[in-house]
């Protein structure tokens, strides 16, 4: 399927992200990749991490042939790879479906309406497993309608992150990353990008799951006891080292972040793409600094870490800044947190 000019403009601004250094309490020098500068310009908080792995997904299954005129891309996804696969498929042409919890952040939800995409709600209460299934339903009521990313057994999620993720890393570091750290959702971020950097030097790859079952750190898969689906995306052998974050102290990380670039804001050591004006214009919500849970999970895990480990000033610790969060607001958690609007 050839794409329109203007889709394909937009989906220039995918990947080289800025780099910026965050004040964080631990000896290293910390810096974070900027992911909502994926389509920077999008509405509902700009693009996300999952920005890259749509484009990698949609671009594998048209050069393969799975993806065809005429079929409907549907996916289960608790909202940002949704909202991506939603913004870039029905930009090339494609109608949509995506599968969503009804307790999924508005900024998220009416990303994904904006596009036109066909919205099927499940009860959260029933646990993210029933959104996967819901989806795997639909899909056998009509497999030939449809086309499944499938974000959870896609070999082009980590492998867009090897791609695109692990060289810019590297790159912007200066080959001076000495860990990386990441949140494991599907597993796709922490694996592609983690396979990328070892294959350039000696990078400690870190990942961090929910420490509890019932959890609200947004995006993350809890897999560390129980009968729970994993991700065939993650592959844990390219893991050095994990840790556990707890919902409180994802939320506290995301507060100290806005507290702490209240009247400045974080050093930029790469712009990425951009111009350092463009950066600086973009890093902020009305006037505020404000990242997803996943960002201030990444923190912590940072800190634990240091705890575990023994960071020093030689080191340099690269996190993901996942999402902003204003796509959050409408979430009571958030009450405190955020005073700006969705």
């Amino acid at each position: 399927m050839s794409h329109s000019n203007s889709s394909a403009r937009d989906e220039a601004r995918i990947g080289r992200t800025p780099l910026v250094a965050l004040d964080v309490d631990v000896p290293a020098t910390v810096c974070a990749k900027v992911e909502w500068f994926n389509l920077p310009e999008a509405a509902h908080g700009g693009g996300s991490i999952k920005s890259r792995i749509a484009k990698g997904m949609l671009d594998g299954a048209e050069d393969r042939g799975d993806l065809t005129p005429g079929k409907t891309v549907i996916e289960p996804t608790s909202g940002n790879t949704g909202s991506e696969l939603a913004r870039l498929a029905t930009a090339r042409g494609y109608d949509v479906e995506i599968v969503m919890p009804d307790n999924a952040s508005g900024g998220k939800i009416e990303a994904v309406r904006d596009t036109g995409a066909e919205i099927h709600f499940v009860d959260a209460d029933k646990g993210y497993d029933a959104v996967i299934d819901r989806c795997e339903e639909l899909v056998a009521a009509d497999p030939e309608t449809y086309y499944r990313p499938n974000q959870y057994e896609n070999p082009d999620n980590p492998g867009a992150h090897e791609a695109t993720t692990a060289p810019e890393i590297w790159d912007q570091t200066d080959g001076d990353v000495t860990h990386f750290v990441a949140g494991v959702g599907t597993g796709g971020t922490i694996t592609g990008t983690g396979r990328g950097l070892h294959d350039r030097g000696d990078v400690t790859v870190v990942g961090f799951e929910p420490a509890n079952p019932l959890h609200a750190v947004d995006g993350l898969k809890y897999l560390r006891t129980g009968e729970h689906y994993h991700p065939t995306t993650y592959d844990e052998s390219v893991l050095d080292g994990k840790v556990y974050v707890d919902t409180g102290d994802a939320y506290d990380r995301a507060r100290d972040l806005r507290e702490r670039y209240a009247d400045e804001d974080p050093r930029v050591v790469d712009p990425g793409q951009y111009d350092p004006e463009f950066v600086a214009d973009n890093l902020r919500v009305e006037g505020e600094f404000v990242v997803g849970t996943s960002s201030g999970a990444g923190v912590r895990a940072a800190e634990q870490l240091h705890e575990k480990a023994g960071l020093t000033a030689e080191d340099t610790v690269v996190l993901v800044l996942c999402d902003r969060g204003d796509k959050y607001a409408d979430i009571p958690l958030w009450d405190d947190y955020l005073s700006v609007e969705a």
